[in-house]
C-alpha cells in the first residue's frame, strides 16, 4: 500500500481523496493546507489529519509519496522538493507552465530515483482506452488528422482574485484546466507536436477576470499528421476526440461514448462500462512505484504538451505558427 499525503484540498483534492477510499494500492493519509481550520469536514469525513507544513510531510518517513493539487505555478518547486526528499510525485496537470521547467522536473525525478505521474485521468476513460486499441490494431488505417474539443461553462463560475482566474496560472484560457486533457489524447494518437498556430481571446468573461475564454489552434505533428484543438470556458459542456485515418474514423464523445466508421457501411456504436478514472489514475501511479517505473506518463509526451501550452500565447500575439523542436 502506497501511503501518500495530498497538498491542496479544494474541490479536486477532495475528489482525489474520495476516489481511493477503497483502494488496495494507494491511500491518502495526510492533507496539507495553508488553513487546516477550513478542512475540518474533510478530516472528519476521511479520518485524515490536515497540517500546514509541506516540509513536515517531506520529512515524515511513513509517507511514501505526495499528491499535488496545488496552483500550477507552484508545481515545479514542489516536485523538486519532494523528489529531493525521496518522495514519489503525483502532480495534477499541467505538469508545469514552461517547457524548461517541465524538462527540469523530469530530470530531477529521474536523478532522485522517484516515480512521477501526472493527473491525466482521461487516459483511463473506457472510450479512450478502446480508441487506442482500435487505432493500434489498424481499424482506421494510418492516422491523418485528429480533432479535439473540451469546453464548458467553467468560466462563468470564476471569481476575481482566485488563482484559477489569472492569466499567469491559465495561459491559453481553458487550456490548463480542460484543453490539456484533449491535447494529451492527441499526442498519444498523433505523436509529438512539431508546430502550433493559435488564436486565443477573451470574448465573454468580465474585465476583472484576466484570462482568455476562447482558444483554438492548428497543430502539425512530427510524423506529418495534422490536428485542430479548441477549448472554451463560456459555452455548454463538450468532450470530443476524433481521429481520422486512411480507412475510417473513431470518435469519442465522453468517457463511454465511442463510434467507429469505416470506408463503407454504417457507424458502429461501441458499448462500454463507466469506471472511476481518478482511482485508476492514482492506482496506475502506485503500480508504477511498485514496478520501479520512473514515469507513469511518458516524459517526452508530458514535456511536448507543456511546450504546446507555452507556444499558444506567442503564436496568438504574433499571428504566426510557432515551431516546437
Amino acid at each position: 500500500m502506497l501511503k501518500a499525503a495530498i497538498y491542496g484540498l479544494g474541490r479536486w483534492g477532495n475528489r482525489l481523496t474520495e476516489s481511493v477510499q477503497n483502494s488496495t494500492k494507494i491511500r491518502i493519509v495526510k492533507g496539507v493546507s495553508r488553513d487546516p481550520s477550513r478542512h475540518s469536514e474533510y478530516s472528519k469525513k476521511y479520518g485524515i489529519p490536515v497540517i500546514t507544513s509541506f516540509d513536515e510531510v517531506l520529512k515524515d518517513p511513513s509517507i511514501d509519496a505526495v499528491v499535488l493539487a496545488t496552483p500550477h505555478s507552484k508545481h515545479y518547486e514542489q516536485i523538486v522538493a519532494a523528489a529531493k526528499a525521496g518522495k514519489h510525485v503525483y502532480v495534477e496537470k499541467p505538469l508545469t507552465l514552461t517547457r524548461a521547467s517541465a524538462e527540469q522536473a523530469v530530470d530531477v525525478c529521474r536523478k532522485a530515483g522517484v516515480t512521477m505521474s501526472i493527473g491525466f485521468n482521461r487516459r483511463h476513460a473506457p472510450a479512450f482506452v478502446e480508441m487506442l486499441k482500435r487505432i493500434a490494431s489498424g481499424a482506421i488505417g494510418d492516422v491523418l488528422h485528429v480533432e479535439a474539443h473540451f469546453s464548458g461553462p467553467t468560466g462563468y463560475g470564476l471569481k476575481s482574485g482566485i488563482w484559477r482566474a489569472t492569466r499567469a496560472e491559465a495561459p491559453g484560457g481553458g487550456m490548463t484546466a480542460r484543453g490539456i486533457h484533449t491535447l494529451d489524447a492527441m499526442i498519444q494518437i498523433g505523436g509529438l507536436v512539431s508546430e502550433v498556430y493559435a488564436h486565443s481571446d477573451r470574448r465573454k468573461l468580465p474585465a476583472d477576470i484576466d484570462m482568455d475564454d476562447t482558444t483554438t489552434m492548428l497543430l502539425k505533428f512530427a510524423n506529418g499528421a495534422t490536428g485542430s484543438l479548441t477549448t472554451m470556458f463560456v459555452t455548454a459542456e463538450l468532450w470530443r476526440v476524433h481521429a481520422f485515418g486512411s480507412k475510417g474514423w473513431l470518435e469519442m464523445r465522453g468517457d463511454t461514448d465511442l463510434t467507429l466508421l469505416g470506408l463503407e457501411g454504417k457507424p458502429e456504436h461501441i458499448p462500454l462500462q463507466a469506471v472511476d478514472k481518478e482511482q485508476l489514475t492514482l492506482e496506475a501511479f502506485a503500480d508504477a512505484v511498485a514496478a520501479k517505473n520512473p514515469f507513469a506518463v511518458p516524459p517526452e509526451q508530458a514535456i511536448n504538451g507543456i511546450a504546446v501550452l507555452e507556444a499558444i500565447e506567442p503564436s496568438a500575439r504574433s499571428g504566426k505558427p510557432v515551431a516546437i523542436r
